[in-house]
């Protein structure tokens, strides 16, 4: 419930805004709304009852304790057994009732079943506890001619209020007012009225009852709302942290289902701890320097010796990704890859990743395997056998190679974004050889892996005429061989049906998963905690004693004064802010108009003195209330408009009464003031007493028999009955430590001691008592000790429960903070399997089984490949940081159109920019970065060239901007290896030489299609002639050029950048196409374009474009 704050003091005179959400969210209204919107409303009830019983449970040990002190005081301070007899009886008798009929209420499930039960025994026990007290005196005064004082009417308010299981406010308050008016009726119409001046001064004295009455009836009224608010926002409270535990218990095995589906246990573990550790850096707000210094994920590589590598390519790849509809593609690669994930789980290998037409694994790696090799070699049988099912069902002309080579690799993560667990070596590349030198249909192997195998099932021949000629294998001598043979059933099998798969529209907008369909998943996991929440005092004690053990810490709460034993603890639990005390406030103004008017009315003649204080009194209590609710009325004026300016001095205000509701310090000088003001006030009824004359007056009316004059001095039992509201007042404010209001309480205890026994001992000693022959001052004193301990033991229970809902809800905020790391983490996770926008949709809208796949019209594609990187330890250790200071790249690539690194392949970084490219349009371009402001001049120098007619304007022009940001990137790829390059030369190794790292980039763009492949294990890829043509213009391409297409060439041309004719390249299932180097000067900057250029150069393209469409449909043309 508790959020942070804004300052509403001005500066420099400046108007203000007002914010009133953390305040709206300690409103009655408000709590009750939210507990029915969260639909807790029933549980709540439940909670309260429970709660209330243990109330109860207080007001027995309260009321037997109370009822036998009675008893004692009678027998021992009274010297009449007669009338103590009775009043034993009537005590005894009453309390037994009560007791009975209240201890229906301990039966928890069957009240909570019969709601009625609770306000009826309330009513019952009233109605006895009523007549009793009533009944006693009319019988002293009937039969024994006593004249006493009402015993107990101030206690049955407290009891009707504080302690009767009644949940219904409204039921409380009728009840409350019943009991009032049953005793000012008695008073009013039982005590006989003669002398007409005696009348008017009675009325008075009903007036001023009347008064008090109404007093304890608000303040019980208070009290009860009070606590509801504080119950429902602890409960509330409690209720998020039970969700967050539920969801943190939910998310841990997801967490780790999302990171074993992309990285093996044992390095998962590492990479997961490093996750969370940046996270808690980067919450304690270190710099970014820092955090990259002491969280950066290490160099995650190990060796595996003796372990078998399978590679596996899909023949036809390129005719899929051509000719099938983005819907169709996704649905087949899918149930291909998902069939291949379950062929090697059954064979516990170790899928490593796609490569869109390749699927390579790894035998012997999560565990050492001795029969490796031949797992490897059934595993890629099963494959084949799979895929010929595929073919099959869906009539495609597919099929497989597969290579297998046995030997030593090493594995692991490098980089630090789009996490991929990889492997290298001299053994990875001979099993890559040995699949491309493959026949389709079956396993192509080398010795290394044929003497590992025992044959069971499987059909040998020769190895392929190609691996013969392979270089690679030649150079390693090998012998190779094909195998084949039946594969186990259940190796074989379709795994998923596809009736809805998931389309997504770049335009679209995705509606978040709304919260209540979370709540309805868990209801029956919140309902079991919430039953489990404590209540102090209502479980059995056997069970507590049990249950300490375990939930008592180092935060135990005193017996006495219910403090933390930890002052940690306690401090914070004292520094939290008073969002209530506007309402503290409001009771203690209607107090102290109460008493003020009763403290005049009972002093017929006031000093000057007396009015003087009253007046400031009520101005200090009137401030104080403008003050606090100011910044309520002006909300409520304003209809919670938060654009509304304030003046300076409503902000003042503002700013003063919210640093009252934070600061402790403030809070408890207020408190001392309002109880020092109304203490004043209290005392004034005694400051125009004439004591001499109130004695002489006394023995005089004895003597002669005349009544005497009442206004010679105070009435007792007024002065009594305020000090009892005072002491009640004194509870009432919220977040003032328990021990200091319990020591205010016991220091007005101890002064109305000193009034009745040392100042003005005769005047209570001749007034009313309430129990036969026992002395009046010690009938007064009886009265103040029983509100003290009431008061005293509520407030007691009260702030018990809240502590122990506050270290309850401290140690769960701990779960919350872990959930909230685990949330935090899993998106990092998600993030580093599916690019940014899909990592919403993967979390909200996609179910189990449900295929989700993308189609755009623009997107650029970058493969970059790092050459003369040996991949051996040395080398990759050096490739690792390389990768990294690539990925940190990505970050500045997030603001305009998003770079998306999807993949590494060995030491080739494959990008794309345009898969997310609504981003665009949502970022303002008011952040004038580098990279804007050269998008910015870009774009105006093509407009500026469209506007001169030297090209035509596309429907896709704006998306096309994605080629330039794709450019961008890769020249600062360049820039990056460059500085790496300085680096390493300024730093020897220990070889003592260094080889210059150089970069081969390609770049192609136009239409392609997405999607994620597996449901359970999610791998993000991209398919089309962008993705195979951006492939081969970097395996076509030279070191230290960018390669584009002319469709690329072209568009970077309109943003004017300048590119240079390389000639007629043969690109591999394409033929011989345009190709174009962009131009970069010696500080890798781009060439620029004049505009006069560009009409030029699109001309001598389009004849280019012409003559290579003609010598590719008519070969005989071609010279």
């Amino acid at each position: 419930m508790h959020q942070s704050r804004r300052t509403y003091v001005p500066r420099k005179g400046k108007p203000c805004h007002l914010y009133y959400t953390t305040e709206r969210q300690w409103e009655p209204d408000y709590l009750k709304g939210r507990c029915l919107e969260l639909g807790l409303e029933e549980q709540f009830l439940r909670y309260q009852i429970r709660l209330m019983v243990s109330y109860l449970g207080v007001f027995f040990a309260l009321h037997i304790g109370l009822s036998v002190a009675h008893i004692l005081v009678a027998i021992y301070l009274t010297n009449s057994q007669t009338h103590v007899l009775v009043d034993v009886l009537f005590c005894s008798i009453s309390t037994t009732i009560l007791l009975l009929v209240l201890s229906i209420n301990f039966f928890v499930g069957f009240v909570t079943r019969h709601h009625w039960i609770m306000p009826l025994s309330s009513t019952l026990a009233t109605v006895v506890a009523v007549v009793s007290d009533i009944g006693l005196v009319v019988y002293s005064e009937a039969v024994n001619k006593w004249e006493l004082d009402i015993l107990h009417y101030t206690y049955y308010l407290c009891m009707v209020y504080m302690f009767l299981p009644i949940t219904s406010h409204t039921v409380a308050l009728i009840l409350g007012t019943a009991v009032s008016i049953t005793y000012i009726g008695y008073y009013v119409f039982c005590l006989p009225f003669t002398d007409p001046g005696q009348n008017i001064l009675n009325y008075s004295y009903v007036m001023v009852d009347f008064l008090h009455y109404i007093c304890f009836n608000v303040m019980g009224i208070y009290f009860r709302m009070m606590n509801d608010m504080l119950t429902r926002s602890s409960f509330l409270d409690r209720h998020q942290y039970v969700m967050e535990e539920i969801w943190l218990r939910n998310a841990r095995p997801q967490e780790s289902r999302l990171l074993n589906a992309i990285l093996p246990p044992h390095i998962a573990k590492n990479i997961q701890v490093s996750i969370r550790d940046r996270i808690q850096l980067t919450e304690k707000g270190l710099s970014y320097d820092r955090l990259r210094e002491r969280s950066a994920i290490g160099m995650a590589i190990q060796v595996y010796p003796d372990v078998s590598i399978l590679y596996a390519d899909v023949v036809n790849y390129t005719y899929l990704t051509t000719t099938l509809t983005v819907e169709r593609l996704v649905q087949v690669l899918h149930d291909l890859y998902a069939r291949f994930d379950v062929a090697a789980a059954h064979f516990n290998v170790q899928r490593i990743k796609f490569l869109g037409d390749c699927y390579y694994c790894v035998a012997g790696l999560k565990a050492p395997n001795p029969d490796h090799a031949q797992t490897a070699v059934s595993l890629g049988i099963a494959m084949i056998a799979n895929i010929m099912e595929v073919r099959e069902e869906w009539e495609l002309d597919i099929d497989m190679r597969i290579g297998v080579h046995s030997g030593d690799i090493i594995a692991g993560v490098i980089g630090e974004a789009k996490l991929q667990f990889d492997i290298w070596g001299p053994a990875v590349e001979i099993a890559s050889h040995l699949e491309s030198t493959g026949e389709s249909g079956y396993v192509h192997v080398s010795n290394a892996t044929m003497r590992k195998l025992k044959f069971q099932g499987i059909k040998v021949k020769a190895g392929t005429a190609k691996a013969q000629q392979d270089p690679l294998l030649q150079k390693h001598s090998m012998k190779t061989y094909l195998l084949t043979g039946i594969p186990p059933r259940e190796s074989v099998r379709r795994t998923i049906d596809y009736a809805s798969p998931h389309v997504f529209d770049p335009n679209a907008y995705h509606e978040p998963v709304h919260y209540m369909s979370y709540v309805d998943h868990t209801a029956e996991q919140i309902e079991d905690e919430i039953q489990k929440i404590p209540i102090v005092g209502v479980e059995p004690i056997c069970w507590r004693r049990r249950k300490n053990k375990k939930d008592h810490m180092k935060g135990n709460i005193g017996m006495v004064f219910a403090a933390f034993n930890d002052s940690h603890l306690e401090g914070n639990y004292l520094r939290r802010p008073d969002y209530i005390i506007k309402y503290t406030v409001l009771l203690v103004w209607i107090m102290g108009c109460c008493l003020i008017y009763i403290q005049l009315a009972t002093n017929e003649s006031n000093c000057i003195l007396c009015i003087v204080i009253d007046i400031i009194v009520f101005l200090f209590l009137t401030a104080v209330l403008a003050i606090c609710w100011y910044k309520k009325f002006c909300y409520w004026k304003h209809k919670g408009d938060e654009n509304y300016l304030y003046s300076r001095c409503s902000c003042i205000i503002f700013g003063f009464f919210e640093k009252t509701q934070q600061s402790l310090r403030r809070r408890i000088v207020l408190y001392l003031l309002v109880v020092l003001s109304l203490l004043m006030v209290t005392s004034l009824i005694m400051l125009n007493c004439d004591y001499d004359l109130f004695k002489i007056s006394l023995i005089e009316a004895r003597l002669y028999r005349y009544p005497m004059d009442p206004e010679i001095c105070f009435q007792p039992w007024t002065f009594t009955n305020m000090m009892s509201l005072l002491i009640g007042m004194s509870y009432t404010f919220a977040r003032i430590p328990f021990a200091m209001k319990m020591g205010i309480t016991l220091l007005e205890g101890g002064y109305f001691l000193v009034v009745v026994f040392l100042q003005y001992l005769f005047i209570f000693h001749h007034s009313k008592t309430n129990v036969a022959n026992l002395p009046s001052e010690i009938a007064h004193c009886k009265r103040i000790a029983v509100i003290l301990i009431t008061f005293y033991l509520k407030e007691r229970r009260v702030e018990f429960n809240a502590k122990t809902n506050f270290k309850i809800n401290m140690e769960m905020k701990k779960k919350q903070d872990a959930a909230d790391l685990t949330n935090a983490s899993i998106k990092i996770l998600l993030n580093n399997i599916l690019p940014a926008h899909v990592v919403e949709v993967y979390l909200t809208n996609i179910a189990n089984h449900e295929l989700y796949y993308e189609n755009y019209h623009m997107v650029s594609v970058m493969f970059a490949m790092l050459i003369n990187f040996q991949m051996d330890l040395k080398g990759l250790r050096i490739l690792n940081d390389v990768i990294t200071e690539f990925d940190r790249l990505l970050n500045v690539y997030k603001e305009y159109y998003v770079v998306e690194k999807i993949k590494i392949v060995g030491a080739t970084y494959m990008a794309a920019c345009g898969l997310d490219y609504t981003q665009a349009a949502k970022i303002g371009r008011s952040a004038k970065t580098a990279l804007h402001e050269e998008a910015e001049r870009a774009s105006r120098f093509r407009q500026s060239v469209m506007l001169s007619g030297s090209i035509e304007c596309s429907e896709i022009t704006e998306q096309e901007e994605v080629v330039f940001v794709m450019a961008s990137f890769a020249l600062d790829l360049m820039r990056t290896l460059f500085m790496c390059n300085q680096a390493y030369q300024r730093n020897r190794f220990e070889s003592g030489t260094w080889t210059m790292g150089e970069i081969s980039i390609g770049i192609s763009s136009g239409e392609l299609m997405a999607g994620v492949v597996g449901a359970s294990q999610p791998h993000y890829d991209i398919w089309g002639s962008p993705v195979n043509m951006a492939s081969r213009m970097q395996s076509t391409g030279l070191a230290g050029h960018i390669h584009l297409t002319e469709e690329s060439a072209r568009i970077l041309n309109e943003y004017g950048i300048s590119s240079t004719y390389r000639g007629m390249t043969f690109v591999k299932g394409v033929g011989e196409i345009p190709t174009y180097f962009l131009d970069i000067d010696e500080k890798l900057d781009f060439v620029l374009l004049e505009e006069d250029d560009v009409f030029e150069r699109q001309s001598r393209k389009s004849l280019r474009s012409a003559v290579s469409h003609h010598i590719r449909y008519n070969p005989d043309a071609k010279r």
